[in-house]
């Protein structure tokens, strides 16, 4: 037990011991050990300076080594671009550094977007104006246009600018705003479109040239070709569809359009401009110096008019170019605005060919009559339903003394009706016979049943000319009176969408009052005129009048139901006056017992018969014997 205490207080010694030496060496140790460690992170941070600070001098360095790898990649991008575009891959590669795809300028009244890829327009807005349902109207928006030149360079590539890239730059000319495009091959060298735009101008400036090019080109030839879709800016599509098309110039001064149809195609030389024409709108291409010949091709895509359709037509334009010594030097012209007839006159070029205003005297009287008497009436007045009233009750008032001539003739025949009735009855069987003695009555009385046709015949080109102006008026869009919104369309009275055959296709899905109105109006002046004749027995030969006052009417509800209500407002106007002048001539200034007077007294004068009278008997009388002849066998 003894030795087992002795044992245990000697290790208590030993550990005592052994923990005593490791404090005292804790204690007394040197201090260099934390100072090395403090060292040892002190010339970490040291040599991370030290190594901020050399790298700082390393930095222009790393950018020189970055420019280099830049430099690398552009040569890398530079020759993968002129694989692809040839020496126009400069360009490429020059584009890529721009911020922004687009250049926006404009004016008073137009808006104009040219797209760095192609340096064509991409959007044409016109300012002022709005469509049917009140959106701005723009003749170029999201890819409907695409202009192209295509040509060949040296390596045989067929070049088309239409993937080219341009540069621009858009300065300021004075008041005009400049815009060059370019597409470059070098700095130096280059392709150009030039746009300028004047104040409160319609017109572009458009110029087309090259420099430093022709040991790029490899020919003389280009291609340039216009493709654009016609967006519908209308009501009635068929309406507004019926006034788009494409209208050229060529020969010094002939003018012609493709017209109408699925697809419709012309070709011409020594073409001054061209014109997509939609209706209201147009926007043209105009050359200083002609081009050699052109095809325009234009295509419907209106399929069904019941459908909300988004373009109308489709029109492409293939124009041959002539380079001289492999550079392009072309000074042109383009147009974004409306195809106002006053408008395009104050450019001097023939421009107003554009607005139908209807060939030889037809056109001739709505240029020098009816367009400049409107404008007066319509700037005068300050509305333009009251205008067309205005103008209405002058033209009739003009007209009547031919309305007078008209309705003396039908009261003469009026007068002479018993007695052509009793030929009638008495030749009834014998259709020679009675013709030869119906002359001989009008011969004796000095009555022609033509006298009443003439007058109206010259009252024809008033009727088409007026029929051309009033849907081409470009004053008349969007101005209302009374109902119609808008007089350059049709006026709404009740509509549906439901699509009915046959009456949706004919008819439309929709009622038109003045179209009505006027029907209503024509039925009474045809009954007034047509109808007094009608108990006359129907001449051979001669139109069937009860189906002529029943069908005029007709016409007009059906067909004017859809055109515009300017249209329809002056047939109604016109005809209500047109009634009130026949009844003033027929119970004030006409009387039937005179005019039965002085028939009578021609009657019993003797009368030489003229050369061709004499011999429209003797054929009469010749026909008569042989029919006797025949009758004999």
């Amino acid at each position: 037990m003894e030795e087992k205490g002795n044992f245990d207080k000697n290790s208590i010694i030993g550990f005592l011991l052994i923990g005593a030496i490791l404090l005292s060496w804790l204690y007394f140790r040197p201090e260099e050990a934390p100072k090395e460690v403090n060292n040892q992170t002190n010339t970490e941070v040291t040599t991370d300076d030290k190594q901020t600070e050399v790298e700082k001098p390393n930095l222009s360095q790393q950018k020189e080594t970055s420019q280099l790898t830049a430099n690398g990649n552009d040569s890398l991008a530079l020759s993968m671009a002129q694989q692809q575009y040839g020496a126009f891959g400069y360009s490429v590669v020059e584009a890529q550094k721009l911020e922004q795809e687009t250049t926006t300028f404009e004016n008073e009244v137009v808006k104009i977007t040219v797209a760095n890829r192609g340096g064509q327009v991409v959007s044409a807005e016109l300012k002022e104006h709005n469509t049917f349902d009140g959106k701005p109207v723009y003749l170029v928006k999201d890819g409907n246009s695409e202009f192209n030149i295509k040509f060949q360079t040296n390596d045989n590539r067929n070049i088309e600018t239409k993937n080219l890239m341009f540069i621009p730059e858009l300065t300021e000319v004075g008041d005009s705003q400049k815009l060059m495009m370019r597409a470059k091959t070098s700095e130096s060298e280059y392709l150009e479109f030039a746009y300028t735009l004047k104040p409160n101008d319609y017109m572009l400036d458009f110029t087309l040239r090259s420099q430093g090019l022709n040991n790029v080109i490899n020919n003389n030839k280009a291609d340039l070709t216009w493709d654009l879709k016609a967006y519908r800016r209308a009501k009635s599509i068929s309406y507004e569809n019926r006034y788009t098309e494409i209208v050229f110039q060529y020969e010094d001064g002939k003018d012609d359009y493709t017209g109408q149809g699925d697809e419709a195609s012309e070709e011409a030389n020594k073409i001054d401009w061209f014109a997509y024409k939609q209706h209201f709108f147009t926007t043209i291409l105009l050359t200083d110096n002609s081009f050699e010949k052109g095809k325009f091709t234009s295509y419907n895509l209106v399929q069904d008019e019941q459908v909300d359709t988004l373009y109308t037509k489709r029109f492409v334009a293939d124009i041959p170019l002539k380079l001289h010594n492999n550079e392009f030097s072309e000074n042109m012209n383009l147009y974004f605005g409306p195809a106002d007839y006053q408008l395009l006159t104050t450019y001097e070029k023939n421009l107003d060919e554009i607005v139908p205003t209807g060939w030889g005297i037809f056109g001739w009287i709505n240029k020098y009559v009816f367009i400049p008497l409107f404008g007066f009436l319509s700037s005068t007045l300050g509305n333009y339903g009251l205008a067309i009233i205005v103008m209405t009750i002058m033209v009739r008032i003009v007209l009547s003394p031919v309305t007078y001539k008209s309705y003396l003739s039908q009261a003469k025949m009026k007068v002479l009706r018993p007695e052509i009735n009793e030929i009638n009855k008495k030749y009834e069987d014998n259709a020679m016979k009675k013709q030869q003695e119906t002359m001989k009555l009008y011969s004796k009385t000095g009555v022609s049943p033509l006298a009443g046709c003439i007058p109206a015949l010259l009252q024809i080109p008033v009727f088409y000319a007026l029929f051309q102006f009033f849907p081409s008026a470009f004053d008349l869009r969007q101005k209302s009176f009374l109902w119609a919104e808008d007089l350059s369309s049709y006026d709404v009275i009740f509509e549906w969408d439901a699509n009915i055959p046959l009456i949706s296709w004919i008819y439309g899905n929709h009622v038109s009052l003045f179209p009505i109105l006027a029907s209503v109006a024509i039925f009474i002046y045809m009954t007034m005129t047509t109808g007094q004749n009608m108990q006359q027995a129907q001449q051979p030969g001669m139109p069937n009048m009860k189906f002529i006052m029943y069908l005029s009417p007709l016409f007009m509800l059906v067909f004017f139901n859809n055109y515009a209500s300017g249209l329809s407002l002056y047939y109604f106007i016109s005809n209500l006056i047109t009634i009130g002048i026949m009844l003033v001539i027929k119970h004030v200034i006409v009387d039937e017992k005179k005019i039965h007077a002085k028939i009578e007294q021609k009657k019993k004068k003797p009368k030489k018969k003229g050369k061709f009278a004499r011999k429209f008997q003797d054929i009469m009388a010749q026909a008569e014997e042989q029919q006797k002849q025949n009758k004999k066998k």
